[in-house]
């Protein structure tokens, strides 16, 4: 287990044991680009280009353990950008699930996709990275187990919430806070605010 893992569960981000395997096995150095390795182990976010950034390894962490996911999940990965968060979700959903990655900038959606090849995730069918615009979702492969949103958005895309299922969990950065929901009918959420978080924002439209 490298240092970094270690320190999460340590300051209490990290949790749960699927999510602490994903962390251990899923490098984050083989998401960012190669002048930066040598910054990969720090918990700072990282720039990867188009004005976007690999978000930072505590963020990610708490993230995911409020995300909940579960082996056989559907997953929506909103702002895949490195590929980092979809290949962690892909190795929690295992086998039996399915991770899309939505990524609005062409650049990203080949260098996302790239980095998780390393990991032959991309040939099972576990993950892909699609190229759209994921404010708006994608409502081809819905409904979703989780849907995460790695970029702040002013607030929650409707569409988003459309496309999850009942009982499934939205993980959302909006302005300063992470918000977590929970769909209990078609119309009731159950919500928890978290704030004090610091994300890109989430590029929509044209």
């Amino acid at each position: 287990m490298d240092s970094l893992v270690r320190d999460l569960i340590y300051q209490g981000y990290l949790k749960t044991n699927r999510v602490i395997d994903a962390f251990s096995k899923v490098k984050r150095v083989d998401f960012v680009p190669e002048d930066l390795e040598s910054a990969a182990q720090a918990n700072i976010p990282l720039p990867i280009g188009q004005g976007q950034t690999i978000s930072q390894p505590l963020t990610v962490a708490f993230m995911l353990e409020k995300l909940d996911p579960h082996p056989g999940n559907k997953v929506l990965d909103v702002g895949a950008g490195s590929g980092w968060t979809t290949a962690l979700l892909a190795l929690i959903v295992g086998k039996k699930g399915k991770v899309i990655g939505i990524e609005k900038l062409k650049e990203l959606c080949g260098f996302g996709t790239n980095n998780i090849s390393k990991y032959h995730l991309i040939e099972g069918g576990r993950a892909k990275i699609i190229c759209a615009d994921g404010s708006k979702g994608y409502v081809n492969e819905s409904p979703y187990d989780r849907i995460l949103v790695s970029a702040a958005a002013d607030e929650i895309p409707k569409e988003l919430k459309k496309q999850l299922k009942i009982g499934g969990r939205l993980v959302i950065p909006v302005k300063g806070s992470i918000w977590v929901l929970e769909k209990k009918s078609d119309r009731d959420f159950r919500e928890e605010e978290y704030p004090g978080f610091a994300f890109v924002p989430l590029v929509s439209g044209e």
